[in-house]
């Protein structure tokens, strides 16, 4: 993997998971918490919009959609197990 590459990724990784805690309403972890929850994000929505058919295409923007709503999902299963616990 070339530097460029995981620079861009732990970018995205950040936008996204900074956009998720706005989502969610300040539901962020700070600066390597949200890198955390953005690229944990995008590897759980690459898992699930492929199953539902759902693409949002290439580029830039649409990785950091994608990592968006897969990070917002994350966030709120977390507050699910919170709240159970």
């Amino acid at each position: 993997m070339q530097f460029e590459s995981v620079m861009g990724m732990l970018i995205i990784g950040a936008l996204a998971g900074w956009l998720s805690g706005k989502i969610m309403q300040g539901r962020g972890f700070g600066l390597i918490g949200n890198v955390i929850i953005g690229i944990v994000g995008a590897f759980l929505a690459g898992l699930i919009f492929p199953a539902l058919g759902f693409s949002v295409g290439g580029g830039a923007l649409a990785s950091i959609l994608h990592a968006t709503i897969g990070a917002v999902i994350l966030l709120f299963l977390i507050g699910l197990i919170r709240k159970a616990g």
